[in-house]
């Protein structure tokens, strides 16, 4: 476990939260929880199998499951994978790829305002580069952002890529903008 900041919504205060392994618990959260208030307002992630990533991360070495916690409620979760993925800044260098990230509804500012916490997305992502540096890829991470996230990744300053068709490993990623962060300096 670690801990991270995040903002409350209401003042912008920071508040600390935990930073946890994904669970049983976090899995619960996201399909009682979180998929009723998705499904309403139609967010491309409201269908997203989170057991199928949890027996994933728990299964697989290179696969890894995470969930911020604070006030007792799951408030972001993020599955990376650490092994398959090269940057496109360094040909045949690793990168950690970000397959889900994926935000309580009560954080969405589209859905609630204002959002009960900020920087959810942020912390995760931040995390995700920490786990790059600890594994020697330099901070850089990777991932393919939902049409309505694009926006995000792209005020984080990550670069987007358009990949060269022998480049796309999975049908689904192909119509999916693809962005990194470089190496950290």
């Amino acid at each position: 476990m670690s801990t991270v900041r995040i903002l409350r919504g209401v003042n912008n205060q920071p508040v600390e939260a935990a930073l946890l392994e994904l669970t049983q618990k976090h899995v619960e959260d996201f399909s009682t929880q979180w998929q009723t208030p998705l499904i309403q307002a139609t967010q491309e992630d409201k269908f997203w199998d989170w057991a199928f990533k949890h027996r994933i991360t728990s299964t697989r070495d290179n696969y890894e499951g995470y969930a911020i916690e604070c006030e007792g409620d799951t408030q972001g979760l993020m599955m990376l994978e650490t092994q398959q993925h090269r940057t496109q800044f360094r040909p045949g260098r690793r990168l950690v790829y970000v397959s889900a990230l994926s935000v309580a509804p009560w954080n969405r500012q589209q859905l609630q305002q204002p959002p009960r916490f900020r920087t959810i997305g942020t912390a995760l992502l931040e995390f995700a580069r920490r786990r790059s540096t600890d594994l020697g890829y330099e901070g850089c991470i990777g991932l393919h952002a939902l049409p309505g996230a694009e926006g995000f990744y792209e005020r984080l300053n990550m670069m987007r890529f358009d990949p060269e068709p022998e480049d796309i490993i999975d049908a689904d990623e192909e119509l999916l903008p693809y962005f990194e962060y470089p190496p950290r300096r």
